[in-house]
Parts: structure tokens; sequence; C-alpha cells
């Protein structure tokens, strides 16, 4: 009983600071279950991305849940009665800044420890090509393996080329093409020029706005 309480006390303590904690728990209930919880689920880990508790008629209650394979990306739907156990998996989530590119992987550097970490690049999605040296950027781990990652949503960027404006052209919505400075191609309004920088959403890589000075 006494370590019982001891671990609970431990892991509210915990909660008050929930990005940088460990999820503390490892074997546990379906009802423990939230969304964006992590799992290992037959062998591979899955993040939550729903999870809804069901009682259809007289039937006995269950949850079901659609979950994500952190590294291949996969959907997954699963039912878990209330009691199944299931295994949440420890993990640490923290900010940390892009150093460099290394072939496949990233590498990134804890701003508290400078101690430094190799990335696999496509864990950042397709938003990995709005990403500058020196941006901060959130990768979660389990135990020494890097398994989410995560860009701010949106990247300011100078534009390194793209067509002159045309003078009076003021075709309404109207774009063009334009490199920014990581080397990704967006779509910018005709009134942007060489030199000027650009909002750009990391998710979409839509052009948001021009960047004042």
């Amino acid at each position: 009983m006494l370590k019982t309480c001891f671990i609970d006390g431990f892991a509210e303590m915990w909660s008050l600071f929930p990005k940088f904690a460990p999820q503390l728990i490892i074997m546990a209930k379906a009802s423990d279950i939230r969304n964006g919880s992590i799992l290992r689920f037959n062998g591979e880990l899955v993040q939550v991305e729903e999870f809804i508790h069901r009682t259809p008629g007289n039937l006995r209650a269950f949850y079901q849940a659609r979950m994500r394979n952190v590294r291949t990306g996969k959907l997954v739907e699963y039912r878990f009665r209330t009691d199944e156990e299931v295994d949440i998996a420890r993990v640490e989530t923290n900010d940390y800044q892009y150093l460099y590119e290394d072939g496949d992987h990233l590498v990134i550097m804890d701003n508290t420890t400078y101690d430094q970490h190799n990335v696999p690049k496509f864990l950042f999605g397709n938003g990995v090509r709005f990403l500058k040296e020196g941006m901060n950027v959130i990768v979660a781990f389990e135990s020494d393996e890097p398994i989410t990652a995560s860009l701010p949503n949106s990247a300011e960027l100078e534009i390194t080329y793209t067509e002159p404006a045309v003078k009076g052209d003021t075709s309404s919505g109207a774009m063009k093409k334009a490199t920014v400075e990581t080397g990704a191609e967006i779509d910018v309004p005709l009134f942007i020029n060489q030199g000027d920088k650009v909002k750009v959403d990391t998710t979409t890589g839509k052009y948001v706005e021009r960047v004042k000075n």
C-alpha cells in the first residue's frame, strides 16, 4: 500500500509538468488510455488518435481506439475491453535545437544538457523541408530511441529565388513559384520578390504572409 501511494504521488507531481514528464505507468488498464498516449501494441509503438467509450445496448462496454504506428504511419483500429491490460510506453518529450543534416538523419541538441542525438528525417514528415539550422523542434524518446518529432507550426524563411514582380500586375489571387532558403519551393503572391522574408505553414507548405522588417 505504501509503495502504491508513493508511485501515485510521484506521478501526480510529474503531471504538473506534462511537457517534460516521462509517462510513469507501464502496465495499465484500457481505462487509463488517453488521446495522445503511446502504447506498445502487438510489438509496435502506436499513438492513440481517438479513444471512445461505447456501450452498445445490452452488450458489454468497450473502448474503440484509432491508433497510428509511429514508425510506419499506418492506422490501426482496435476494440479494448474496459479491464484489458495495456502497455503504455515510457516516453519523454523535450525541446531540441536542430543543428544539421546527416544523411537520412537530423542532428539535434538538447537545449539544457547540450547532448546531441540523431533523429530519422522521416519522423518530421513533409514539413522537414522547411527546417533550417537553429530552429527549435519537439522530439519524443522512448528510452534512447526517437519515436515522434514535430516542427513549429510556421517558419519564417527568406526567398532565395523567384521571378521579379511584374509592375502593375494586380491579378487577384495570382501566384508564382519561389524557392526559400531551405531549398523548398512554394507558391507566393506576385508581389513577393527575391530577398523578401515570408511566413510558411509547415504542415500545408502554403504561404501565410510576408514578414515585415
